[in-house]
């Protein structure tokens, strides 16, 4: 029996779980994607309306999950969301949070020492607090037997190479320091860049912008293709316009290429997108519409 915060799919053969930390209203619509206009959300309401949008409040939904991916006879998490009792002065939403991610695992059916592998996309707040649990007052690996997979170039941009995103955000030291320095400690932390091939369904890909080690994982199995985009999409509505960015986002040009360029890959290859924080169906295929795209079948995850 699944739990209200899991749902599961299966492609090829590839088991694809989503485990739900938390999903609500986050912010304004334009406060989220900024070049957007007021004018595509009032015009696609009838399908943004309730799972991505809520008109009265225009407040966008998102959610904060994590999926569980079954591979090779392999555990794999992607991405770990925001984790508990973190210090996030600079984002309240996040700040002392308390959520039982593991818990929710739990009802998944998996067990932190049941993870071989852990993907964080990218290295923002909400995509890498659930690498680490507090030990005692020490932060440490929450997945004792997991490796992490961590994009090279965001190691080196939010760690102190770099001055920890060169000093502009107090959040990304705290970020660093709690859920990705405790990885490099342990000796669980990869690094990667240029491409990576988990196994012989599943490969990570470098889409930067969002932020500079910004990834893909695509998942090739049988005849089911999907792709894993982390912060790509923030919202349905840059489906329809690739060229918008989140507010969260780096380097705009980069990012908008970025996504054009993989929603192109996902209409011609078929391919199930599936972003870090679409409420809803959480996932759904993407078409080819003129120059531009439109949005096919969601996903069985609701």
């Amino acid at each position: 029996m699944k739990s209200d915060s899991e749902q599961g799919i299966v492609l090829g053969d590839v088991e694809v779980i989503r485990v739900v930390e938390w999903q609500g209203a986050f912010a304004s619509a334009l406060d989220v994607v900024p070049d957007s206009g007021t004018e595509v959300w009032k015009d696609n309401a009838d399908w943004l309306s309730p799972d991505h949008w809520d008109p009265g409040t225009d407040r966008v939904t998102v959610a904060l999950q994590t999926w569980v991916l079954r591979s090779a006879g392999r555990t794999i998490l992607v991405d770990t969301g925001v984790g508990s009792m973190r210090e996030r002065p600079g984002a309240p939403a996040f700040h002392h949070r308390q959520d039982d991610f593991l818990g929710a695992l739990a009802h998944a059916g998996v067990r932190p020492q049941d993870v071989d592998l852990v993907v964080n996309t990218h290295v923002h707040a909400d995509h890498v607090g659930g690498n680490t649990v507090d030990a005692a007052g020490e932060w440490v690996p929450a997945f004792p037997n997991a490796r992490y997979l961590v994009p090279a170039a965001d190691d080196f941009h939010f760690g102190p190479d770099n001055g920890y995103a060169r000093g502009l955000r107090a959040d990304d030291r705290l970020i660093y320091e709690d859920s990705i320095a405790p990885l490099h400690r342990s000796g669980q932390a990869v690094l990667w860049e240029g491409s990576h091939r988990i196994d012989e369904n599943l490969v990570l890909e470098p889409a930067p912008g969002h932020t500079p080690g910004s990834s893909v994982l695509r998942l090739a199995s049988g005849r089911d293709r999907a792709v894993f985009v982390g912060d790509l999409l923030h919202s349905p509505v840059q489906i329809l316009e690739p060229a918008w960015n989140s507010c969260f986002c780096m380097d705009a040009g980069q990012a908008a290429a970025s996504r054009r360029r993989i929603l192109e890959q996902a209409a011609d290859l078929h391919e199930l997108v599936v972003p870090a924080h679409f409420g809803g169906g959480g996932a759904v295929e993407v078409r080819r519409r003129g120059t531009g795209f439109a949005l096919g079948v969601w996903a069985d995850f609701e």
